[in-house]
């Protein structure tokens, strides 16, 4: 994203976990070196105990290194599609989800009979343009091999080597692979010290259409995986028809040949990015009794599926990381963080790159693109950056379709809850028009007005005392979004806006949460550069709809537009 950026890296987690006070010890020394962004791809493993996960001991940390002027970009974790799963949870945070983006690598096998599959793997294709015989796992191992075991192809022993050279041996993707005891990477080992040209993964009927894990390690032997069941019976037809067996059923002769293309060349779909199934969603969360608050989580979305991403040679750990998921880190103290959660790996030992999948890779992209935003602005603070953004992040694809998410069995319309703001869009947010600016003092006032927490409390955390007539509601921090998480009857919220532009006109357009009727004063307003205004804004329950329901409010201008997204729980249309 910035590859001018100068890049300082403070360690704290290890592979037998780590505590707190390290992690609160990097942030604290990065914020003294002065680093204009701190991208935290790490993150609580459930949320903090105690009156409110925003005093917790990192979310305070965090609190003050935005005082200092840094910007905080965190995961908003790998616990998706599930509802408020989200890990990074204080408005003084950049909290980012993870979409799927439309570059794809798909590889595929020509057969002998002039039959061509598609399916997946980072590998390169077979030698020359010739074609390579086929033999099944089965028909070419020893004979006191079990065949499960053989099928799914993770030892070399099992194998007689001359029948293997030079072969494509077809290996089936078992209930094994399903519990972690076998993985593609340990096959790529077993084929490139038999001999065998190449290897092919077919789907066991058993299983069904699983998806296959550890599709995407980059290989260095041509491979393909069949993740389509009409693809392996296909294939299995085509080479039971060419393969000659005696009486007792042993293969003698093998007819079936194939060749394997390159699969390392990268595909564009053109589709809008979708977010990814395990990108972690809201509502935002204020405690451990998952009790909703008024601040919209996650922030904005960046590509995190399917990531190159630069990776030491000398990692530590297995030779491949098995496409498998980190565990949690626990940290020792009481507390635990996780590092990379859920996240999937997938790459060659030895490499300086790998293929990785997790809002850990979303995080880079944003942390990077707000230091464009800061090297093009830098006297902009760490809330006009946020806004930046947000407000001008994309809902909708090219075509104009909106965005979609994965959800448990399908694909549905993506709501703030799913991609906050939208997905990143890196040249309008250097030019935004207008922004929302957010001080210490208010955020602040935000954890004064938080139900539950004592005034003592947020005095002991801070060091500042709660204003002794604190009209101040949650929803009224002045964010790039506005929550309210129970509406019940009429609710003002206010906003302040910055013009970062020139004199420009706006109208406003409002596009009105389900059960809510909103208006907003003034509905058309005149900015002078570097000017401010105060919009006022009036939520009125009409319906209760006893869930969340989304809208935006739309500042258009000449030569800018300025989103808003809004989301809205109306749990009563009376007035109390």
């Amino acid at each position: 994203m910035a590859p001018g950026a100068r890049i300082a890296v403070y360690k704290a987690l290890y592979t037998f976990g780590g505590y707190m006070s390290d992690v609160v010890a990097a942030v604290d020394q990065a914020v003294e070196d002065g680093v204009d962004i701190l991208s935290l791809s790490a993150g609580p493993s459930s949320v903090p105990s105690g009156d409110s996960a925003f005093l917790d001991v990192l979310e305070l940390q965090l609190l003050f290194a935005t005082k200092a002027g840094v910007l905080v970009v965190q995961a908003a974790g790998n616990g998706g599609p599930s509802s408020s799963s989200v890990i990074s949870f204080s408005p003084w945070i950049t909290s980012v989800a993870a979409s799927i983006t439309d570059r794809k690598y798909n590889t595929t096998i020509v057969l002998g009979n002039g039959q061509s599959f598609t399916g997946t793997g980072l590998s390169p294709p077979t030698d020359g343009e010739i074609d390579y015989n086929i033999a099944a796992a089965a028909d070419v191992c020893v004979r006191n091999a079990t065949i499960i075991t053989v099928d799914s192809c993770q030892n070399p022993e099992s194998f007689i080597r001359p029948l293997v050279y030079r072969r494509l041996i077809i290996c089936t993707y078992t209930f094994e692979y399903e519990y972690e005891a076998a993985s593609i990477a340990t096959v790529a080992d077993t084929m490139m010290e038999i001999g065998a040209a190449g290897f092919i993964i077919t789907l066991d009927p058993n299983i069904g259409p699983e998806v296959v894990k550890g599709t995407m390690l980059t290989l260095q032997i041509p491979a393909i995986v069949l993740n389509d069941m009409q693809a392996s019976s296909a294939l299995w037809e085509y080479y039971n028809a060419n393969t000659i067996r005696d009486k007792r059923g042993q293969a003698v002769a093998f007819a079936a040949k194939a060749r394997i293309l390159d699969g390392r060349q990268a595909i564009y779909t053109g589709q809008a990015p979708v977010v990814a199934s395990y990108s972690s969603r809201g509502p935002d969360v204020k405690n451990a009794f998952m009790q909703t608050v008024d601040v919209l989580k996650p922030n904005v979305m960046a590509p995190g599926t399917s990531i190159w991403a630069a990776w030491s040679p000398d990692s530590e750990g297995d030779k491949y990381v098995k496409g498998m998921n980190y565990e949690r880190l626990s940290i020792v103290g009481g507390d635990s963080i996780e590092l990379n959660p859920k996240i999937s790996l997938f790459f060659d030992a030895g490499q300086s790159f790998a293929l990785i999948s997790g809002t850990s890779m979303a995080t880079p992209h944003i942390a990077g693109i707000a230091a464009l935003i800061k090297q093009r602005h830098p006297k902009w603070g760490p809330d006009a950056i946020t806004s930046a953004m947000m407000t001008t992040a994309d809902r909708t694809g090219h075509s104009g379709a909106p965005i979609l998410a994965e959800s448990s069995n399908e694909l549905i319309q993506a709501t703030p809850f799913d991609f906050g703001a939208g997905s990143i869009n890196v040249s309008q947010a250097m030019k935004p028009g207008l922004i929302f600016n957010v001080t210490f003092k208010y955020y602040v006032q935000f954890l004064c007005a938080v139900p539950g927490i004592d005034v003592k409390s947020v005095k002991k955390a801070v060091g500042v005392a709660c204003p002794t007539k604190n009209k101040f509601k949650c929803s009224d921090l002045n964010l790039a979004s506005v929550t309210i998480s129970n509406l019940v009857g009429k609710r003002k919220v206010i906003r302040y806006v910055k013009n970062v532009s020139h004199k420009e006109k706006y109208t406003v357009h409002i596009k009105e949460p389900l059960g809510v009727n909103v208006t907003v004063v003034p509905e058309s307003f005149r900015i002078k550069r570097r000017g401010s205004r105060r919009l006022r804004l009036v939520f009125e329950a009409i319906e209760a709809t006893n869930a969340y329901t989304f809208g935006e409010m739309v500042l258009k201008g000449k030569k800018h537009i300025v989103r808003v997204p809004l989301a809205v729980y109306v749990g009563s249309a009376s007035s109390s």
